[in-house]
């Protein structure tokens, strides 16, 4: 695919994910005074405490998030996001949904689910629809604090706040809706920026590890293995490649591998921590 081809795509894909995004803040959350997490949620918040136009203040809001995207992630999705959270704030200023339910549980549900659904596609596509993610990569890059407790102490802080100024209860069904959109974002992205390990061993083991390093653009380490059983008899002196690869990748290096050695015997590993080494990042530069 072209680049002219894949920028159309994302951008399409980007535009359904505002609208899904735009549907759950003016269809479910804002005629009910509840909060997401985010900057979403203190733009919310702040125009419910003194009654300014929504989107005004996210676009206000967004834009030391924006700064900092330009200098911490890749310049092509800090422009994508600019665009994209501009977009947002239009669709949302112009749009006219009613209020679909005013059952307080269906709202923080569906509310979650459908702005959870409008980030994960969004992100999927290399744009950034709250500045909360953009926080939590810069912390993360500065200091090595997780993108996860990061996001985690900004929300706490905002629905603390929202307890005080609204009330305990939109707060309690605010955290409800911000766990539901963080999971649907999750689900929408499936392990966007997650890593496995895989073991693989194989008698074109030169082969697969040419393909690693030049087509998937991973790095990889080998092991000597002494001896090995199994359908095929006994092996001896088997080479074993270790390597780390971005859940996105997963399909593109089975099928690689497949091409290779259909009889490749792999083991896939949960990884719960990456630092260093040759890794494929999408929200990096």
């Amino acid at each position: 695919m072209t680049n002219s081809k894949q920028f159309f795509f994302e951008g399409i894909q980007i535009g359904f994910g505002i609208v899904l995004a735009s549907i759950g803040l003016k269809a479910f959350l804002l005629p009910n005074g509840f909060l997401d997490g985010g900057v979403t949620g203190i733009a919310i918040l702040i125009s419910q405490i003194f009654e300014v136009n929504i989107s005004v203040v996210l676009l206000i809001i967004s834009i030391p998030f924006l700064i900092i995207a330009w200098k911490t992630l890749a310049k092509r999705i800090a422009i994508k996001s600019f665009l994209a959270i501009t977009v947002l704030a239009v669709f949302i200023h112009f749009e006219n949904f009613s209020a679909i339910t005013e059952d307080k549980l269906l709202i923080a549900i569906f509310g979650g689910l459908f702005l959870g659904a409008g980030i994960g596609l969004a992100i999927k596509n290399g744009a950034v629809l709250d500045g909360s993610e953009i926080l939590g990569i810069f912390v993360n890059h500065r200091f090595g604090i997780s993108i996860g407790k990061v996001i985690l102490l900004f929300n706490a802080i905002l629905f603390s706040i929202t307890a005080v100024l609204i009330s305990l209860e939109v707060s309690m069904y605010s955290i409800l809706t911000f766990l539901i959109t963080a999971k649907i974002i999750d689900l929408t992205i499936e392990g966007f920026e997650d890593y496995v390990g895989l073991m693989i061993v194989s008698e074109h083991a030169n082969e697969i590890e040419k393909g690693l390093i030049n087509d998937i653009g991973v790095g990889i380490t080998t092991y000597k293995g002494a001896i090995g059983f199994g359908s095929r008899g006994v092996k001896d002196q088997s080479r074993i490649i270790h390597t780390v690869i971005n859940r996105i990748d997963m399909r593109r290096t089975y099928s690689l591998i497949d091409k290779i050695d259909k009889k490749t015997f792999i083991i896939e590993l949960d990884v719960n921590n990456v630092k260093g080494g040759i890794l494929k990042k999408y929200l990096s530069k």
